[in-house]
């Protein structure tokens, strides 16, 4: 598969909440990270993601009373998963995994940061309105094509492909650069949704042949 000048890596939130020891650690999630380096090796244009939340979000199950983590909540856009409090703006579990070093990258997309939506997508918030600008930042510079590695597999980085698909953009996820919570099915749940949109997903190696 050859790499093209107009192709981008979307690294999506490689936090340490998303890792072992975080909040909302992902299993092996930390282990995406020597696949990411490799990877960003053949890419000239790198994007980064980082979950920004306030201290009181609302997908936090902290903010409803009775409710207990990984329960549904209707929100005013919908169904939403309530998640421990992780990611909170400016908190050590916040930033990026000390081991990752891509201090090339371009950008770094903030999401997540309205108090009463959440965001997994790195293009939409969770109402599927509200737009980051990541999507008119990459077609401005000219990127036809994506390629998606990070936390977790099936919600950031499974929403940020299907988005991807739905802007027009080909996208490609590395399943072996990404990690999965896989809450209720939830991984195989999201593969079935990459067949429908047109999402390809390969492992990092593939990226030689």
């Amino acid at each position: 598969m050859d790499i093209i000048s107009d192709d981008v890596l979307i690294v999506i939130d490689v936090q340490n909440d998303f890792c072992p020891g975080g909040a909302l650690a992902v299993a092996g999630g930390d282990e995406v990270i020597p696949v990411i380096h490799r990877v960003a090796e053949r890419f000239e244009h790198i994007v980064l993601t980082q979950d920004w939340h306030t201290p009181d979000h609302f997908s936090f199950a902290s903010a409803h009373a009775g409710k207990k983590q990984f329960e549904q909540a209707e929100l005013s856009y919908g169904m939403q998963t309530l998640w421990p409090d992780h990611c909170v703006q400016g908190t050590a579990g916040a930033g990026f995994h000390s081991d990752l070093n891509l201090t090339r990258a371009e950008l770094i997309v903030r999401k997540g940061f309205h108090r009463t939506i959440d965001s997994y997508s790195a293009f939409f918030e969770n109402d599927h309105a509200t737009a980051t600008g990541l999507g008119g930042y990459l077609k401005e510079r000219g990127f036809g094509r994506v390629f998606l590695a990070g936390l977790a597999y099936d919600f950031c980085v499974g929403y940020s492909a299907l988005d991807a698909r739905r802007l027009g953009f080909e996208a490609v996820v590395l399943k072996d650069a990404c990690r999965a919570i896989d809450l209720n099915g939830s991984a195989q749940a999201m593969e079935e949704e990459f067949v429908r949109a047109g999402v390809q997903v390969v492992d990092a190696g593939e990226l030689a042949e």
